[in-house]
């Protein structure tokens, strides 16, 4: 099951990666996929600070991989350069992934074969100006039953506003 949310800017796609935080556990893997600026570093970085993370999340595009301290340790890739399984920086990058962290990949398709199964898939695009159409796919029904609620909640906030 898909949940969907259209997103009317930042706040709402940061109010979702902090709610899918509220859903992960070490070893849990999210992977995203967007255009360029489509917000995936803004969901990952809510998530991040609502899993403990203090000081900047940036885009790992350059680095390829970006390691945080917080409640739970976070990982966020970005694989957008990356695809030939023998590719040294892959090895390098998918080391971040682990089971004692919560990974964030963002770009995954050239790296799905190296990674655990995703608990959560985000897919957003672009809508128009700030809006984003985010669609919400869990690896279970307990995940997609929560995502859909999440998804539900921030629909009435927008409805009593």
């Amino acid at each position: 099951m898909t949940a969907e949310f259209v997103s009317e800017g930042p706040d709402d796609t940061e109010h979702i990666g902090a709610g899918i935080a509220a859903l992960l556990a070490p070893g849990d893997v999210v992977v995203l996929r967007g255009d360029l600026g489509a917000g995936k570093t803004t969901l990952v970085r809510a998530a991040a600070r609502a899993l403990g993370v203090e000081g900047p999340v940036t885009s790992p595009t350059f680095a390829i991989a970006n390691s945080y301290a917080g409640r739970l340790p976070v990982a966020h890739l970005d694989a957008w350069r990356l695809g030939d399984p023998d590719d040294e920086e892959l090895g390098l990058a998918l080391e971040c992934v682990g089971p004692e962290v919560v990974a964030f990949v963002e770009w995954p398709d050239s790296v799905l074969h190296g990674l655990p199964e995703p608990r959560v898939r985000v897919d957003i695009a672009h809508g128009g100006g700030d809006r984003r159409v985010l669609r919400l796919d869990g690896a279970d029904p307990g995940t997609d039953a929560s995502l859909e609620a999440l998804c539900d909640d921030l629909r009435a906030r927008h409805r009593n506003a």
